[in-house]
């Protein structure tokens, strides 16, 4: 009887093992590192919608999952130390948005798991090795730079039909940057349009490019997305206003502060995929045989005021396919 009662116990335990190893990792506070080259204000839609799609997930903030966030504001100089600072604090997997923090996080790390956002051209940057086998460490959301902007070239190009010089704002400083400025070169020479480059690294460099543009008899104005730009919004709004300067904005952040129009690609949306990788990679699965993803959907926001202040009449074509136009 007794080695009945023993094999019954015995067998017991061995069924019930599985389950007790499910609930000891259940019990488990996974550690995530969140690197942004702008500030905590700046793009307020992304650590919001970004902890949204955690939650969707089973991934409670201060519960099962502790994030760690770094902002740089701005000042790409200070993404390697933050970086490493994530790498020190052992996290379990580096969310970086967008491309010069994962080339940060890239730089500090081989080893820890990284998810990347909104990154223009990762292979030739050498981040993946492809976006179907990146084959390392990251993985995670990209996006064709040049192909986003140029389509904001051609919404321009509608608004504006008679427009012919047209101004780039870019930062050199942002690695993704110089190959979007070849590509919208490419098309706006096909618009008949004349491509004036601006650059600015720092946000008091933002009034002397706009005296260029004035110098330059500049018609229109587009923004190479940038987490310097989106912290400086405001002051960018302002400037257009001021110069009563048409300007395409590439997140519908700028358009919220006053901005005309922007196209682009779903900020939410982006994060709430992203927040898909952490919880594969958090399962268990590795960042080389995760498939980098590029966005499906784009927002063309427009507003009203700021055009009807401009003394702008947007075609009705244009209005009906914006998703959201702004009164």
């Amino acid at each position: 009887m007794r080695l009945i009662g023993l094999a019954v116990i015995l067998t017991f335990s061995l069924a019930f093992a599985p389950l007790a190893v499910e609930a000891q990792q259940a019990g488990k506070i996974y550690r995530m590192g969140y690197l942004y080259s702008g500030s905590a204000t700046s793009s307020p839609r992304g650590p919001e919608a970004f902890r949204e799609g955690l939650r969707e997930l089973g991934w409670v903030e201060g519960r099962n999952i502790v994030i760690d966030y770094r902002f740089a504001d701005g000042r790409f100089d200070r993404l390697p130390d933050l970086a490493a600072e994530l790498v020190r604090l052992k996290v379990n997997v580096i969310v970086a948005w967008p491309t010069p923090p994962a080339i940060a996080a890239k730089n500090a790390t081989a080893t820890i798991p990284i998810v990347m956002i909104g990154v223009g051209y990762p292979t030739e940057l050498g981040l993946i090795a492809s976006l179907a086998r990146p084959g390392g460490n990251v993985t995670g959301l990209s996006f064709n730079v040049g192909g986003e902007i140029s389509k904001g070239v051609e919404l321009l190009k509608e608004t504006l039909p008679r427009v012919r010089r047209v101004a780039i704002l870019s930062n050199p400083a942002n690695p993704g940057h110089a190959n979007a400025v070849s590509i919208v070169k490419a098309a706006a020479r096909s618009l008949g349009m004349q491509l004036q480059l601006l650059e600015a690294r720092e946000p008091d460099q933002l009034e002397s490019a706009f005296a260029a543009m004035a110098k330059a008899r500049v018609e229109a104005l587009l923004v190479v997305t940038d987490s310097m730009f989106i912290s400086q919004r405001a002051r960018l709004v302002d400037l257009a206003d001021k110069n009563r300067m048409p300007t395409m904005f590439g997140v519908r952040e700028f358009v919220d502060a006053g901005g005309l129009m922007s196209y682009g690609v779903s900020v939410s949306d982006l994060m709430r995929r992203a927040a898909a990788y952490v919880d594969k990679i958090l399962k268990g699965a590795k960042p080389a045989d995760l498939p980098v993803e590029q966005p499906t959907k784009f927002e063309l926001v427009i507003n009203l005021k700021t055009a009807k202040a401009l003394g702008l009449t947007i075609p009705q074509t244009l209005l009906q396919r914006a998703d959201q136009v702004i009164q």
